[in-house]
Parts: C-alpha cells; structure tokens; sequence
C-alpha cells in the first residue's frame, strides 16, 4: 500500500494510530493536524523524523490545501479522525463543530472524491476512505440494550449532531458516487496522549494536585471504555479488510458507571502515589484521594447509557479487545506518570483544567 493520509495524526487517537501503524507496517503516512488546542507535535515527537512520516499543518476544511495534499502525495487510503470532540466545549460554542466535524469531512470527501476520479480502475477499487467516527451519533440507551450498526440516529449534543452529518456524508458518498468508504463508531477511547480535559486524565491529574474530582449529576451515567491501542487495531482491520460501503462498530466490552471509573482510577492512583506521600495533599490536610470526590451539576442533554454491539467487527474482521478495563487504567495511569514532560507540555498556556458546558439558565425554568 502506498501512502496513506492520517488526519487529525496530532490528536489522541490519531496520534496513537500512526505510532502504531509505523510499529507495524511499511507504510508511508502523511499526517495532517490544524494543531489547535489538543492537537501538539509533542505527541509525535518520536516519529517526526522517521522518513516514512510527512507531516503537514493544514486545516481539512481548507479546500486548496486538500486538493494540493492528494496531488502532491496521491494517497492509497485516507483515516479521518480529526474533529472537535469535547462535548461540553460543543455546549460552549458549537460552531467550531459544525466547522471542523461536519463541513471539513465534506470537503475532505469531495477532495478525495475528485482525486479517486483520476485513477486507473485498479487503483480505485484500492482506493479505501475510512472515517472515524463515534458512538454517541446514536444517543442514549435505556438499562437494556446495545448500539448496533442498523441503530437509528439520535445525537442529543452538538458534537454528535456535527459527527452523525459527517456520517451521513460519508454514507452518501458510497452511495452516490461510489467512493469505496468505510466508517466505524467507537466507544469511549482511553490511554496515552489524552488531552487533560477528557474524565480519565483529568480525574488523574487533579487527583495528583489536590484538586476535586468533579463527577456530574448522580455518577450513575454508564459509558464503555475502549483502550486506544484496541481500537488502533481494530481500525487497521476494517481499513485493510472491511468492506466499501459498510460500517463496523467497535467497542471495549468494559461498561461502568463514571462513579465506579473514577473509584477505580482513584484506587490504582493511591497504590502508584500514596496519598499520605503527595504534598499537595499533605498540604491541603486531605488524607486520601476519596475525599477529593465531589458531585457537581449534570452535563445539559447528558445521555444516561452507551453500549456497544461488537458482534459485526467480531465475526467478520475477527477482531476482538486485548485489554480489560482495570489492567488498562493500569497501564494507563502509569503511562502518566512516567510521562510528566507531555503533560506539562500540552498544559502550557492553556486554560486551566475548569469546567465547560454550563448551558445558561433560562428565565422561568
């Protein structure tokens, strides 16, 4: 396989997804990031200078740009995980969604679409789009149930309204024009290179400073977490394997209550730093982690439950997940801790770790 585009590559998962393709492969990538707030080098700083690894700044909603990239490097395949993701900044200001979410991929589809065009009839049945994509494009579920492939849409923020467009494009385009695309939904990703302001890193390090644990509404919301190596793989299968048109879900088979996460993080935080050792705790007079929990007001539009339906990615591309829950918040956590410099790193004159999404109250409600 020749080239082949990561965008987003600065990002969480991007960034973990060409880290692991260069492990494991021969293949040539071409990382595109705008490097906003939660996209930074820093996080390829181990790959830069491999000369398989092209990385370019560019915005995917930059028409121009786009068109130059895919004729300057004529791709074999495209992975699309750049977007907005954070959805209590989507509360804030959704516009940067709609933006980054829903029109970049359409312009990044029509580039690639334009490109596709002008390959010979072998290349193109090569050719693969693959858009990464999220499982809160079907809402919320009840106590019972999982989100399957045929779910019907439902997105209740405006990140998933921004990312179930972007799907919706993407689903057109095999349809309309053919273009061999592919998109997968996954659950909540977790480990290396998460920007501090997801749950995890950032129940993590305000645990480590002494700063509370804010925990919304009654804790009760269930999420399934899925380790970011996990999904690499299962990304790599339905890239080189899934077939055009389809979509696969992914998830980790790992479902708890935020309040059970943060009990959890909390316990390996203690066995790895040991309350009665932090200074930062010492000084506040705080004698364990626990009491640093505290419940704040719920997320607007919060959905209560998300469950993945894997069987499809299971059966046909044989994939399954390798980490459980704990020993991934195991390695997880230490990964941080053995990693301070990256963490200082993407804090840097960033706003401080508060909290977002407060919808403004309405008169009379």
């Amino acid at each position: 396989m020749s080239a082949i585009i990561i965008t987003g590559g600065a990002g969480f998962i991007g960034a973990n997804f060409v880290q692991w393709l260069l492990a494991r492969t021969d293949v040539s990538l071409v990382v595109i990031d705008k490097l906003t707030y939660a996209g930074h080098l820093v996080s390829l700083s181990d790959v830069l200078s491999n000369d398989r690894v092209t990385f370019i700044q560019a915005d995917i909603a930059d028409q121009v740009m786009m068109s130059r990239i895919f004729s300057e490097h004529c791709p074999q395949a495209v992975v699309n995980f750049a977007a907005e993701s954070h959805v209590d900044r989507s509360i804030d200001s959704p516009a940067p969604f709609v933006e980054t979410n829903t029109v970049g991929t359409f312009v990044l589809l029509e580039e690639a679409r334009q490109y596709w065009m002008t390959l010979s009839q072998e290349r193109q049945l090569l050719f693969r789009f693959l858009h990464v994509s999220t499982d809160e494009v079907y809402g919320t579920l009840g106590a019972e149930g999982e989100f399957s492939e045929q779910t019907s849409y439902a997105p209740n923020s405006p990140y998933a309204a921004s990312k179930a467009a972007a799907d919706h494009f993407v689903r057109s385009y095999f349809q309309t024009y053919g273009l061999p695309t592919l998109t997968t939904n996954c659950s909540n990703n977790y480990g290396p290179y998460q920007f501090p302001e997801k749950l995890i890193p950032l129940m993590l390090f305000n645990a480590l400073e002494g700063k509370l644990l804010p925990i919304y509404g009654d804790g009760q919301h269930i999420r399934d977490w899925l380790h970011v190596e996990d999904h690499c793989e299962g990304l790599r299968l339905v890239l080189t394997q899934g077939q055009p048109g389809e979509k696969y879900n992914i998830g980790g088979n790992n479902e708890q209550t935020n309040l059970e996460l943060v009990n959890g993080l909390i316990q390996i935080v203690e066995e790895c730093v040991p309350a009665s050792r932090n200074q930062r705790l010492i000084d506040q007079g705080v004698g364990s982690y626990e009491e640093l929990k505290t419940f704040v007001a719920d997320r607007p539009g919060h959905d209560r439950r998300y469950a993945i339906n894997t069987m499809k990615i299971r059966n046909e591309l044989r994939w399954q997940p390798t980490y459980d829950l704990p020993g991934g918040l195991r390695q997880t956590v230490q990964w941080y801790l053995d990693h301070q410099e990256w963490c200082e790193s993407v804090q840097e004159n960033q706003e401080p770790r508060i909290r977002l999404g407060l919808r403004a109250a309405v008169p009379g409600q």
